[in-house]
């Protein structure tokens, strides 16, 4: 993703990472913890800090992205997407470092007309390298209520969850050639933007602007368990002997059988899109990681 201007828009529990007593991240308000970075007057922030709200109207979008740079852990957000018909509008949450050569994992929400359900467009680019999408509709209404969607980044994998439960893996396959990112520090973004030229069935689907300002809402951040990046070094580089041990538990650590489970019931029952499978996009063969991996 890119950070978007109003000129430029018209695992499972049981994979808790055994950190807590290694990160010094924290679960902080919206003012210490983000700032907005466009479409000010769109963007607020409530309830001493626990609240935050992005707007789009024809005028407008409006997004922010966190202070902080991490570098590996595991990152939650509650969010409620716009409800009613948000046709052409995206929310977008995600992490990203800097630069041509970025890597990036993606949740984006894409609207839909109100009988239609919303779809999860998830991505991960490594060093500039995109092109991996998985689209999921998810088993509840993300309009009705707020729901955890969480990143776990570690050297092994990457696992997205949804209330905990794992919808997609990106292992690390360095072995064969496959870059993973493990290097370059990346802040959380997140944004409502207007993308009704492509969002909503190729972009058939137009925004209905009678229905703005679409609203989405932000709670709950918490960042405990990840590694703070300053300078040049990591909050987790000075650890006890004891949190050593830890994390290296930490650094292998993957789905259990369960969690594996749960990751095939999304796959078999919630996914519509895997890039591993579309054979006219990649008439030559799949991409290299998809058939040494066991989920994708």
């Amino acid at each position: 993703m890119a950070t978007y201007t109003c000129h430029r828009i018209s695992v499972m529990f049981l994979l808790l990472f055994i950190m807590s007593s290694i990160m010094v991240a924290y679960a902080g308000t919206f003012y210490e913890e983000f700032n907005i970075t466009w479409g000010e007057q769109h963007a607020t922030i409530l309830d001493n800090g626990k609240l935050l709200t992005l707007n789009l109207d024809q005028i407008c979008g409006s997004g922010f992205q966190s202070k902080r740079s991490y570098l590996f852990g595991r990152i939650d957000m509650q969010l409620k997407l716009v409800s009613g018909d948000s046709a052409g509008t995206v929310t977008a949450y995600y992490l990203s470092s800097e630069g041509p050569n970025h890597d990036e994992i993606d949740f984006e929400f894409l609207g839909n007309l109100s009988v239609d359900p919303y779809i999860l467009h998830t991505n991960v680019f490594t060093q500039g390298k995109g092109d991996r999408e998985q689209q999921f509709y998810l088993w509840f209404d993300p309009t009705k209520d707020f729901h955890t969607y969480s990143i776990v980044w570690n050297p092994r994998c990457i696992i997205l969850l949804v209330d905990n439960i794992p919808i997609r893996v990106f292992e690390n396959q360095e072995s064969i050639g496959i870059p993973f990112p493990k290097s370059q520090p990346m802040k959380l973004y997140s944004s409502l933007w207007n993308a009704d030229q492509w969002a909503t069935r190729g972009g058939l689907v137009k925004t209905d602007w009678s229905k703005a300002p679409f609203t989405a809402y932000y709670r709950n951040f918490n960042a405990n368990n990840a590694c703070v990046w300053s300078g040049d070094s990591s909050s987790c580089s000075s650890l006890s002997t004891n949190a050593m041990t830890n994390r290296a538990n930490w650094q292998t650590q993957g789905l259990d059988a369960n969690g594996r489970r749960r990751l095939r019931w999304v796959q078999k029952y919630y996914m519509i899109y895997n890039y591993c499978t579309d054979f006219k996009r990649f008439p030559e063969g799949q991409p290299r990681e998809c058939p040494h991996s066991r989920f994708l």
